[in-house]
């Protein structure tokens, strides 16, 4: 290590003291202002100027209708067109996925995506219903509440439980905590959608099978035991004219994968899939012959649904649950959506005002007759490859909706069940990700293994579990990385003053008579006991090395603290005892590079007084130029006190 700079030290500053309030203040705006969404509004002067920010701020519509050009139009136009000839059998499938009325399918395109263009970020956003969502709306109230028995509850608790789960988003975003949605890492994320999408794929062999009977379980053993127990009841017609479909929907799905340009083919596909089905079964009669069709669907736009909304104490908990559950699933799946396509096109998508955006489409949608919606992965993608310019693509979609709620709802009578089985098929093997999973396992094995217990929860045990089983996980890792933080010997990178870790840089040199010991983390209650007894495990192995080589025994301990952004008082209490440890053993601790969060602690506490000014410096290099030269001259004593060096003033 170079020595020219060994006798120039640097001071270490104590920040100011700040009022109590003031810091509270500047601790919350972190936590939930870290984008400072509200600077504009801060720094504009005018008061109207500032009202006029602040329905902005809400309302994005009326930033971008300002500077809405008639060329976007056509764009929006073909966009809107495209994911309505999408949303209308997909809306008809999860609604069937859900257990649920099929029109209710068709109203939750109608209402949902008019509130997200006036208050959603994203231009590339479809709005709609997802199979996942659909799902866990099946399993859950489906335990309590049965939809053929009981109809009329099952479908007031569906409504219930969006509102309660609009009301939940709107709150998230109002109070900015947008980062509860995160407790979901991306590995759980794959596991628990694979997972879904497995099952929902299985439990849609009931309709290409044409059995009318069926589990409510959505473990896959429940699933391949219901289907294979009514063997006898299998129809053939149904099963043919299900796989002649899904063999023509994957096939349009594969030619838009391949070739981009041609998006249209796979987005056109279910609409063209529900039109020739509906003929086929129209002409020959095939509802006589074993293929279950649809039925009469009602006409007209969506009946009010406010009144409908179940409070009685022996089913709000149920709903509010459900909601709860459901909610969150479809804000992190419509966030992750919406920003995806926004990093295409080189936009900003504040997560909180989607939240916000959801939560007022989930509860206006509960009013009218809607269940649950979010962002789809493959409507998203269709908007956005058809070049949408604006949320009126939305808007374009929902007018389609309305359109073919008022006049063309008569002609899905004859649509079969087969068909948006086929449909949901097709959608749901998009979400088995298996590339990502493979690139989990190549990345980050404790990540493969997250991912692989959501998907095995979902598949062999329930929605729930695999639910549980995610968030459980991903909180553990958590507080592994909290609560053990990476703690490693550095040394010099030579003719540097560069310190890295030896076991990165295996030829940084060590240097004898002491070691320098890297926190990679805050040091917290969860982790101080780990980390005193990791630093004692390091310095018994030093010294029983030292010994073993016969070289000169440890005498200084160097604490590089630059990666720990904060200590509480239990981090303090442990370098307390550290440092008394370390005196009985005839050792000196030193701090290196201390933040001034943790600065300020210390100070506050008297560490410093009890380890001695002297003994903190700015930098590693600092620090172990100071040591090194004071054992190669004198006592391991203060090194103020030390003859050729000069009065350190470095704190």
């Amino acid at each position: 290590m170079s020595s020219k700079n060994a006798t120039q030290y640097h001071k270490v500053e104590i920040p100011p003291p700040q009022p109590f309030l003031k810091s509270l203040k500047n601790t919350l705006n972190e936590i939930l202002f870290a984008d400072d969404p509200f600077r504009k509004i801060r720094n504009e002067s005018k008061t109207s100027k500032k009202i006029k920010l602040g329905l902005i701020h809400v309302f994005p519509i009326l930033e971008w209708a300002r500077d809405y050009k008639l060329e976007y139009l056509k764009s929006d136009l073909i966009s809107g067109i495209t994911i309505a000839s999408l949303a209308i059998p997909q809306g008809i499938s999860y609604a069937q996925l859900a257990n649920l009325p099929p029109i209710l399918g068709l109203y939750s395109s109608f209402v949902p995506p008019l509130v997200y263009a006036i208050m959603g970020s994203s231009r590339d956003l479809a709005v709609g219903t997802v199979a996942v969502a659909s799902l866990l709306t099946a399993a859950m109230l489906g335990k309590e509440v049965n939809a053929v028995e009981n109809p009329k509850l099952y479908l007031h608790l569906a409504f219930t439980a969006t509102f309660f789960a609009g009301l939940m988003q709107l709150c998230l975003g109002l109070l900015r905590l947008g980062f509860v949605v995160e407790i979901l890492s991306h590995a759980a994320i794959v596991g628990f959608m694979g997972g879904a999408a497995t099952v929902v794929c299985l439990q849609q062999l009931k309709g290409l099978l044409g059995l009318r009977h069926f589990t409510h379980s959505t473990d896959i053993v429940s699933v391949l035991r219901s289907i294979f127990s009514q063997f006898h009841m299998w129809r053939w017609e149904s099963g043919v004219l299900g796989c002649c479909f899904l063999f023509f929907l994957l096939t349009t799905k594969y030619i838009s994968k391949k070739r981009p340009k041609l998006f249209w083919i796979s987005a056109m596909s279910p609409l063209v899939s529900v039109i020739f089905g509906s003929l086929f079964v129209y002409f020959i009669h095939a509802q006589f012959h074993g293929v279950q069709i649809i039925g009469e669907l009602k006409k007209g736009i969506n009946p009010p649904s406010i009144t409908h909304l179940v409070f009685t104490s022996h089913y709000v908990t149920l709903a509010l649950k459900t909601g709860i559950i459901t909610g969150v699933i479809a804000l992190a799946e419509g966030i992750a959506v919406g920003r995806s396509f926004a990093m295409y096109k080189n936009y900003n998508v504040d997560g909180n005002k989607e939240m916000i955006a959801f939560g007022m489409m989930n509860i206006l949608g509960s009013f009218a007759s809607c269940y649950l919606t979010t962002g789809p992965f493959s409507r998203s993608a269709v908007n956005y490859n058809a070049g949408c310019k604006t949320a009126v693509s939305n808007v374009v979609m929902a007018f389609a909706v309305a359109i073919t709620l008022l006049f063309l709802t008569p002609l899905f009578f004859y649509t079969p069940l087969v068909v948006l089985s086929s449909i949901i098929i097709t959608a749901m093997l998009g979400l088995i990700d298996y590339e990502a999973a493979i690139n989990l396992y190549k990345l980050d094995k404790f990540d493969f293994f997250v991912c692989l217990s959501a998907y095995f929860g979902v598949v062999f045990g329930t929605i729930e579990i695999g639910l549980m089983l995610s968030v459980g996980i991903s909180v553990m890792r958590l507080l592994l990385f909290v609560g053990r933080p990476k703690i490693y010997v550095m040394g010099n990178i030579q003719n540097t003053e560069i310190f890295r870790n030896i076991e990165q840089y295996p030829q940084a040199n060590t240097l004898s008579g002491l070691i320098i010991l890297h926190i990679d983390g805050p040091i917290y209650f969860a982790n101080s006991s780990y980390l005193r007894d990791r630093i004692g495990r390091w310095i018994d192995e030093e010294e029983d090395k030292l010994r073993k080589n016969g070289e000169i025994s440890l005498q200084y301990i160097i604490l590089d603290m630059s990666a720990v952004g904060n200590i509480d008082t239990s981090g303090i209490s442990m370098l307390e005892e550290v440092n008394k440890i370390m005196g009985r053993r005839d050792l000196k601790l030193v701090i290196a590079n201390p933040g001034a969060e943790v600065m300020k602690k210390l100070s506050k506490s008297k560490f410093i007084e009890s380890i001695g000014k002297d003994w903190i410096y700015l930098t590693v290099a600092e620090a172990a130029a100071a040591c090194d030269f004071i054992l190669h001259t004198a006592k391991p004593d203060s090194p103020a006190k030390v003859s050729g060096i000069p009065q350190l003033n470095n704190v």
